[in-house]
């Protein structure tokens, strides 16, 4: 698509949008000789200018350069990559992410734009930004409109085929009513095969309604990133262990009158330009502490403050030089500093109390800095992570034979790997069992490895005593671990004790408000308790800021199903349809077995055929987890093979076989003896 032509007399030069499907754009470089116009905004390309309201505004070379390259290509995705090859040289590459984050940020200063609730420049998590404003571009030298009035570039790609008569309608009339009409449709309809691609703005969990309230009396503090200035982005791991380190030992500081937010909701504010008082809201958290750490050959120094929210003064300040292998006392140190200020800010008489716990042997520097690697590829939830992990965890532990937490970290990776498919989920449970009973033998206090134990007996051994007194026993060690909490909600809730579920997911969400997971899992827990509803709710606004969640997706989508909201699933699947031309999820099971079941339930019967017939070639391709087929066969209506799969994924264990008693979807057999039977050996029933 040509969005704007320039002539200087000697050549005539376009700006051009690629007009591919979505997911082929071809980057193009930024033209010279244009305007770009957006809001109250004028940005000139050629003379690296930008207004507002016709008033010069103070911006640096770089970051124009940056903001006219994302005006160019408005609508779509820039990863970081494109953006370091278009606009930093290849001998500035170790400094690149310093200057593309700096760059972003005196952008959006400029703009007066915000990170989590941007009006011009979106940040995609892990990908890179998006320009999400309409653009209009005009020709520098006229001043004036190109043609006649100019063309705007939306917020979302309008692929030309599909909407090739709605666009007709916007090149000449932009500043029409009818104009705008217009634009508005293609929005609208561009947003749904945005939101089918997976590229969904991402919101922050900060709707009031949706924020669990602390306890009454009780400070909770957050741990903000700690900045890395070692170099390279290859030292975040360091950076991000000292912040999950310092996180665990705030946590067994003080319980009783200190909550800590977790990793998972302090890590949105990495590179982040947010205020502290919009923090200090998002969170709920009276304290913040800000830092940063440096480390050269064997020598360490950070620097941290103590900030209080409510008047942003700084409560406590200091820098710390020591020897690297002094770095494993020094985490202790800091919190007993940090903590003894926050004491006597609460009168406490006692301020010097120690730590509760010292959370195990923290091994050799070795051993802790191949842990802090392994923690690096854990957080970041993927299979290729989890291997990385894996070999990071092993590497530590022959380090150091003795370290708890290595292997606490160990017995969680193999179990969560457990459920992501493509890996044995026996051996794996196997092996998850064994890291866990190694890790409290070597630490009985330590809530990481209790923790681990509980989820191998809930998900592997259907050993519900057991479990549940692990993860009391985690909860009781460490009041501050979001994730015992979490998963002994989601065992709560297998049990079909939904009141109590509710209140320790509510618990999990006080230490960990924008954790898109605990979001999900409270939606799916109300989902069991059948609290149609409520769950659609708490879906629907987990789904608005990852709209390419599959679990939340899913599980909105049958309880739509058992609410009778059969125009609203159509809708949705008529957005996913897209999907099946992808190469992602052409080779996801549980898509497929999705799929099935819905189409089925909807008496779409030749679409779940279909959907089934694809799920059986990926079966004899890969490994893919029995109960997908047995729910594909659900959709079917086929009892008989539905409980055939049912049974094999018994013998294999599967992770997700633990919610078969009360999940809604399996109501059509409970009357069915296999069944019943399957429950028995669960030990789910007497």
């Amino acid at each position: 698509m040509v969005l704007a032509c320039t002539n200087d007399g000697d050549r005539t030069e376009c700006l051009t949008f690629s007009t591919r499907p979505l997911g082929s754009f071809v980057l193009v470089s930024t033209p010279q000789n244009v305007v770009f116009r957006f809001g109250p905004y004028e940005s000139h390309a050629k003379s690296l200018e930008l207004y507002k309201h016709g008033t010069k505004l103070k911006v640096r070379p770089q970051p124009l350069r940056l903001l006219n390259l994302m005006l160019s290509q408005a609508g779509k995705v820039l990863t970081r990559e494109e953006l370091r090859q278009e606009l930093w040289s290849s001998e500035t590459f170790v400094d690149f992410e310093h200057g593309l984050n700096s760059a972003v940020k005196a952008v959006r200063s400029a703009l007066n734009d915000s990170v989590t609730e941007p009006r011009y420049i979106e940040t995609i998590p892990k990908v890179g930004y998006r320009f999400i404003a309409p653009v209009e571009v005009v020709s520098e030298a006229a001043g004036g409109a190109v043609g006649e009035q100019g063309e705007v570039v939306g917020a979302t790609a309008v692929r030309e085929r599909e909407f090739s008569e709605a666009t007709a309608g916007t090149t000449k009339g932009a500043r029409t009513g009818a104009g705008r009409k217009g634009w508005t449709a293609i929005l609208a309809a561009s947003a749904l095969i945005a939101v089918a691609a997976g590229f969904g703005i991402h919101w922050r969990w900060t709707n009031a309604r949706h924020r669990a309230t602390p306890a009454a009396g009780r400070l909770i503090l957050a741990v903000l990133p700690f900045q890395n200035l070692s170099g390279g982005a290859d030292e975040d791991y360091f950076s991000d262990g000292l912040t999950e380190e310092l996180i665990a030992q705030f946590g067994r500081l003080d319980p009783a009158h200190l909550g800590v937010i977790a990793r998972t909701s302090v890590m949105h504010y990495k590179h982040s330009d947010e205020t502290l008082d919009r923090i200090g809201r998002e969170l709920g958290v009276q304290y913040a502490l800000e830092g940063s750490v440096r480390r050269d050959a064997d020598q360490v120094r950070i620097s941290a403050q103590l900030i209080q929210i409510k008047d942003q003064t700084w409560l406590w300040s200091r820098e710390y030089d020591r020897k690297l292998s002094n770095l494993l006392t020094l985490q202790s140190e800091i919190a007993r500093d940090i903590g003894a200020e926050i004491r006597v800010t609460l009168g406490d008489p006692e301020p010097q109390k120690p730590i509760l716990g010292a959370g195990g042997s923290q091994g050799s520097l070795e051993a802790y800095d191949l842990y802090l690697r392994a923690l690096y590829f854990w957080n970041k939830r993927t299979p290729e992570g989890f291997e990385r992990a894996v070999d990071y965890f092993q590497q530590s532990v022959k380090k150091d034979p003795k370290y708890a937490l290595a292997y606490a970290g160990l017995a969680d990776t193999y179990v969560l790997m457990s459920g992501y498919g493509g890996f044995p989920p026996k051996d794996l449970m196997e092996k998850g069992r064994a890291a866990a009973q190694k890790a409290v033998e070597l630490d009985d206090t330590l809530a990481e490895a209790h923790t681990a134990r509980a989820l191998v007996a809930q998900d592997f051994d259907w050993d519900w005593k057991t479990a549940e007194a692990e993860y009391r026993r985690a909860i009781a060690l460490n009041p501050n671990y979001a994730t015992a909490y979490h998963w002994y909600a989601e065992y709560l809730a297998l049990m079909g004790r939904f009141d109590e579920a509710g209140v320790e997911i509510e618990q999990a969400r006080v230490l960990d408000p924008l954790s898109l997971v605990i979001a999900t899992d409270h939606g799916v827990i109300l989902y069991y308790a059948r609290q149609y509803d409520r769950a659609i709710e708490q879906l629907r606004a987990v789904l608005e800021m990852d709209p390419a969640s599959g679990r939340a997706g899913k599980t909105m989508d049958v309880a739509r199903l058992e609410r009778g909201m059969r125009a609203e699933v159509l809708a949705h699947l008529e957005i996913l349809r897209p999907l099946t031309e992808g190469p992602a999820e052409s080779a996801n099971p549980w898509f497929w077995g999705n799929q099935a079941y819905i189409s089925g339930r909807l008496g779409r019967e030749a679409d779940a055929r279909q959907a089934l017939a694809k799920l059986q070639t990926l079966n004899r391709e890969q490994h893919v987890d029995p109960i997908i087929l047995a729910l594909a066969y659900l959709g079917t209506n086929d009892k008989n093979q539905s409980l055939n799969w049912l049974t094999k994924a018994h013998a294999e264990h599967s992770v997700s076989l633990t919610s078969v008693n009360v999940d809604p979807v399996y109501d059509p057999l409970r009357g069915e003896a296999q069944f019943r039977e399957l429950l028995r050996e669960m030990r789910l029933v007497q």
